[in-house]
């Protein structure tokens, strides 16, 4: 939008992480191996379930989609981030800027979505075993699954909305390595507090509301497990959640430092570095947090590989 004297801005410069050369190139490796772990691991993660039988029960069909939101929350950031190492100015288009940002909105809210319904998962499984198969029925899971990637778009809907309704005819640098919410309303000529609270209060709905599922589930799977006699049989329940409150704690970690904290307490650079730990590096340890502390998943991988060399070795 354009208001009078005012030539519409139609492309973002984005100042990335540093503008030193060689740590450019340091990171750009980095980053780069990172990504590839984070789509080998993650592809694999969802292969694995597909091809195993035995891994076709709600837990793992929510973990697959887990790996599936991870790709998308990852690809959505990093490409442009390697580019931006390389290039002497990373230029974006307005849609496209407006494009990445609802991307990251959208794969981020519905990661927190999915954590929330894992936790159900495991309640359901540890405190009413006997009504877990048709309480977690097929279209259960599937009504869960469009709730998580719904919920994840109209929070995104949420932010594109304010942020459409703004005008842009001033500065273009944006200093991130993509285009987040924040700091592209810094660059918006309107000002009006409504743009400032509606995300917020979406972003931090979504994140007490999913957080408050998973303590819920959580203090009712603690109480089940305390009254299990057999210490074998408690160690083997808690072993089944310890994968989750993991990638719990490491995701919900980060999104509270970035989304509720007071923005005057932290850096712009410390707001960048959080913002690289939750959308780049959490993708790639989700797999390996699951893959590492999960033996039917370690199996299904082996089998897997195995399958794979056999093919190789046949042909």
């Amino acid at each position: 939008m354009s208001g009078n004297n005012c030539t519409a801005v139609t492309e973002f410069l984005l100042l990335g992480l540093t503008d030193d050369p060689t740590l450019c190139v340091i990171l750009f490796v980095i980053f780069l191996g990172v990504y590839a772990v984070t789509l080998v691991a993650n592809l694999s993660i969802i292969t694995s379930i597909r091809k195993s039988s035995q891994l076709h029960t709600p837990m793992y069909l929510f973990l697959s989609n887990l790996a599936v939101v991870d790709i998308g929350f990852s690809s959505s950031v990093t490409p442009l981030m390697l580019i931006n190492f390389l290039a002497d100015k990373t230029s974006i288009l307005f849609g496209g800027c407006v494009a990445q940002m609802c991307s990251a909105a959208t794969f981020g809210s519905a990661e927190c979505f999915l954590l929330a319904v894992m936790a159900y998962d495991r309640y359901m499984a540890i405190c009413n075993p006997l009504l877990y198969s048709t309480n977690m029925s097929t279209g259960v899971c599937t009504l869960l699954l469009i709730t998580c990637y719904l919920g994840g778009c109209v929070n995104a809907c949420v932010f594109m909305g304010c942020l459409l309704n703004r005008s842009f005819c001033g500065p273009n640098k944006i200093n991130h390595f993509f285009c987040d919410y924040s700091p592209l309303l810094k660059l918006s000529n309107y000002r009006d507090d409504l743009a400032e609270i509606l995300p917020a209060a979406s972003s931090g709905s979504v994140i007490v509301i999913t957080a408050i599922i998973i303590m819920i589930s959580y203090v009712y799977i603690l109480f089940s497990v305390l009254k299990i006699n057999s210490t074998e049989g408690r160690s083997k329940a808690f072993s089944t959640c310890t994968s989750h409150l993991t990638a719990v704690t490491l995701f919900y970690g980060t999104l509270t430092f970035i989304y509720m904290m007071p923005k005057s307490s932290y850096s712009t650079d410390e707001n960048k570095v959080v913002s690289v730990f939750y959308t780049v590096m959490i993708p790639m340890l989700n797999p390996l947090i699951y893959s590492l502390r999960n033996n039917e998943v370690k199996g299904a991988l082996r089998k897997l590989i195995s399958r794979k060399h056999f093919f190789h070795e046949f042909n």
